[in-house]
């Protein structure tokens, strides 16, 4: 396995300044953060920029992925994570656009992954957000295939705030809507797994992974502490508003030995990217960069 961070906290960095920072800190990988650059979302941790998709060709794709290689740092995936099942027309035509110019971007590059979201409508049920996926979602799926990059869901169900309320704005979240997916795109989507989406469902992490560690090319390494007085106050039909916060690893709920074994058992041996949005360490670079270290001192005894 190689251990990893998503840029996305490095707003202000320039991309080769993040990995000359990150290998000096033996980390091996990066997940670049490919949000547009003039109309990237305003969700913390969203909207980060490190590589102008819409404006890259392959030459120059391909050259940056050199410069990487060249500071001894692997690219593990292309990260765009929007709600491409968004209410609105406009707005999902937008992000959906975005995302093929990753897609491309990833191609030329020789990127093999894109990161992503299958979206929601906080207002629709599951199974109707099912529906219009499978509208939604095929002719994405046949550009990517055609692009040679395999497409990833993240398994968040994005409920933090009211304006995702009460439904959130990812559906690839449960078990029985991921057995969906597997079944209905057939490899077209597969996994990018954080066991700390799985906390505050009380989602078995170790089934999780003996049931889709085959469907797992990338995982992020973030946690979730649940707040006890948080969920006394609020209630579990908050879905978690008020009481999931999240960690970095370490400091959270996550049994992080027990999730490496199961990642071992079912043979992923691929990239653990460390996922920053931990608010004690926030507010300025070297916070941020404290709280990666915290991580890597904390994973890095399970990885290669």
């Amino acid at each position: 396995m190689q251990l990893g961070i998503l840029t996305a906290p490095f707003p202000n960095s320039d991309l080769m300044d993040v990995a000359d920072w990150a290998v000096s800190e033996n980390f091996s990988a990066l997940e670049i953060a490919c949000w547009p650059v003039s109309a990237g979302e305003t969700r913390r941790y969203a909207g980060t920029s490190h590589i102008d998709c819409a404006n890259l060709s392959g030459d120059a794709g391909r050259e940056l992925a050199d410069r990487l290689a060249g500071k001894g740092v692997g690219i593990s995936g292309l990260g765009y994570y929007p709600n491409p099942l968004h209410p609105d027309a406009r707005h999902r035509d937008m992000v959906i656009s975005h995302l093929k110019r990753v897609i491309e971007c990833a191609s030329g590059m020789g990127v093999g992954i894109v990161n992503t979201f299958c979206g929601g409508d906080a207002a629709l049920n599951v199974d109707d957000n099912w529906a219009r996926a499978r509208e939604i979602w095929p002719g994405i799926i046949e550009f990517a295939r055609d692009r040679g990059v395999q497409l990833a869901f993240e398994n968040c169900p994005m409920i933090f705030s009211y304006d995702e309320w009460p439904a959130g704005h990812n559906i690839a979240y449960s078990p029985r809507i991921w057995r969906r997916i597997i079944e209905e795109w057939d490899g077209g989507v597969r996994m990018n797994f954080d066991p700390s989406h799985l906390v505050y469902q009380m989602i078995d992490i170790g089934r999780f992974i003996r049931e889709f560690g085959q469907d797992i090319v990338h995982v992020h390494a973030k946690d979730l502490m649940i707040d006890a007085d948080g969920l006394y106050e609020r209630g579990i039909l908050s879905a978690g508003i008020g009481w999931q916060i999240p960690r970095m690893p370490g400091l959270g709920d996550v049994d992080w030995p027990a999730f490496f074994s199961g990642l071992y058992r079912a043979g992923y041996r691929g990239p653990v990217i460390i996922e920053h949005e931990d608010r004690d360490f926030e507010g300025s670079d070297e916070l941020v960069k404290r709280g990666f270290r915290l991580a890597r001192d904390v994973l890095s005894p399970f990885v290669d």
